[in-house]
C-alpha cells in the first residue's frame, strides 16, 4: 500500500447522520454519495449508510448507480444527472430512479417503457431559482399533469435545488420554497397522491426547516464539513476524513538553496527539507505551493516550493525528521489540526472541491467499522 492514503472514521459518519436526523425531526434521508462519496469512497460509504437505515442514496451519474447495484446495494438509488435518451434503457435495467427535467425526456421515457412493457420510477425536476436544470416552476403545471397521466411512469418524487441555502440570510431560499410549493399544488388539484417533495440540501437542512418537507438530501454535511467556510455552525458535525502520508526522504540544505520547480522558494538559512510522496496527481492542490502547511510530529510545517504531481517538500527548519514519520495533510495530530475549510481558503476554492479532488489513486482505510 502507498504511504499516502485517506482515512475515514465511520463513527463520525454515524454521529453526523444522527445529528441531522434529530435536527430535522427524523425526516427520511437521501444520503448523497456522489463524486466518490465526496472523496470518502463510494462503495464503502454507501454500504455503511445502508446499514444505518437511510431511505435512499443520491448519485450524480448513471455509472455511479450501476456500480452501487453491482456491489449489492438494494436501497432505492436516485441519479441526479441529466438523462440522455440512449441511457434510459440502462436506468430501467438497473432499477435506478432518475430525474426528469423536461417534457421531451418524459415522452421519450414513456415511449421506451411502452415498447418494452416496462415502468420507470422518476422524480420530476423543477427549477425554482437555481437556473441550472429543470422546468421553470411557473411553467410546470402541464408538465406535471402529463407526467401523472403517463401510463408507464411512476412519479415517486418532485424536487428542486436550492441555490443559496448555505447563507441563512439570503432571501432567495424562501422565494424558492414559495415557488416550489405553489408548483406542486397541482398534484392536489389533479386529485392524485402527492409524491415525495424534496428540496433540502446541506444548507437547507441546517438553516431552513421550511425546506425539509418529505425527504432531505444532505451531502457534504454528512461528512462533517459545512457547505461554506462562512456558514454559521449550528450542528456539531465531525469531519470523517483525514489525509495522511509519511516522510519518504529528507536532507539538509544550505542557506540560499532553491527547492522545487521554478525555484519559487529559497532557504534563508540552513534547513532540513522533508519530501512527502503525494501531489496534485492525487488531487492535493497545487495552489498550496509555498502557502500550505502540514503536520509532522504534531507540529505545523510549511510547504516549500511548488507542489509536484507526485510529491512535495516541507521546510522542517532545524528539526531532525526521519523517514517514515507521519504527515497529516488534513486532520488532527496531537493538539494541532488542519481542516478542509482552512485548505479551501488557501486554495481560493470551496470545501467541496478539496474533498472531491482526492482521487482513487489514494487508498481508503476505514476505522471503527
Amino acid at each position: 500500500m502507498r504511504p499516502s492514503f485517506v482515512e475515514v472514521e465511520l463513527n463520525n459518519l454515524r454521529h453526523n447522520l444522527e445529528l441531522i436526523r434529530n435536527h430535522t425531526e427524523n425526516r427520511p434521508v437521501m444520503a448523497v454519495v456522489k463524486s466518490n462519496a465526496y472523496g470518502h469512497g463510494l462503495l464503502k460509504v454507501a454500504q455503511f449508510y445502508e446499514k444505518l437505515g437511510v431511505n435512499c442514496l443520491g448519485v450524480a451519474l448513471l455509472e455511479e448507480g450501476i456500480r452501487l447495484r453491482e456491489s449489492g446495494i438494494s436501497l432505492p438509488i436516485v441519479v441526479f444527472g441529466g438523462v440522455l435518451p440512449g441511457q434510459i434503457a440502462e436506468y430501467l435495467e438497473w432499477n435506478l430512479e432518475f430525474l426528469v427535467s423536461s417534457p421531451e425526456v418524459l415522452r421519450i421515457t414513456e415511449t421506451i417503457c411502452k415498447s418494452g412493457s416496462q415502468r420507470a420510477t422518476v422524480h420530476l425536476k423543477l427549477d425554482s431559482g437555481m437556473g441550472r436544470v429543470g422546468i421553470n416552476t411557473e411553467d410546470s403545471a402541464s408538465f406535471i399533469e402529463e407526467a401523472v397521466r403517463a401510463e408507464h411512469i411512476t412519479v415517486k418524487g418532485v424536487c428542486s435545488h436550492l441555490a443559496c441555502a448555505d447563507d441563512p440570510e439570503n432571501p432567495l431560499t424562501l422565494k424558492q420554497v414559495e415557488r416550489f410549493l405553489a408548483a406542486v399544488s397541482v398534484f392536489e388539484r389533479l386529485g392524485v397522491e402527492m409524491p415525495l417533495r424534496h428540496l433540502a440540501n446541506s444548507g437547507g437542512v441546517l438553516y431552513f426547516p421550511q425546506t425539509h418537507l418529505d425527504l432531505i438530501r444532505p451531502g457534504i454535511l454528512l461528512y462533517g464539513v459545512y457547505p461554506d467556510v462562512s456558514s454559521p455552525h449550528v450542528l456539531d458535525v465531525r469531519p470523517a476524513l483525514q489525509l495522511k502520508s509519511k516522510v519518504s526522504f529528507y536532507k539538509s540544505i544550505p542557506a540560499g538553496y532553491s527547492v522545487s520547480y521554478g525555484s519559487t522558494w529559497t532557504s534563508e538559512r540552513a534547513s532540513n527539507i522533508s519530501t512527502v510522496p503525494l501531489g496534485y496527481g492525487d488531487g492535493y492542490r497545487r495552489q498550496l505551493s509555498n502557502c500550505g502547511e502540514v503536520l509532522i510530529n504534531g507540529k505545523r510545517r510549511s510547504i516549500a516550493g511548488r507542489v509536484c504531481m507526485d510529491q512535495f517538500m516541507v521546510n522542517c527548519e532545524n528539526e531532525a525528521i526521519k523517514i517514515d514519520d507521519e504527515v497529516v495533510l488534513i486532520g488532527q495530530h496531537k493538539d494541532q489540526s488542519i481542516t478542509v475549510e482552512e485548505i479551501s481558503a488557501l486554495a481560493d476554492t470551496i470545501p467541496y472541491e478539496i474533498l472531491t479532488n482526492l482521487n482513487e489513486r489514494l487508498p481508503r482505510i476505514y476505522t471503527n467499522e
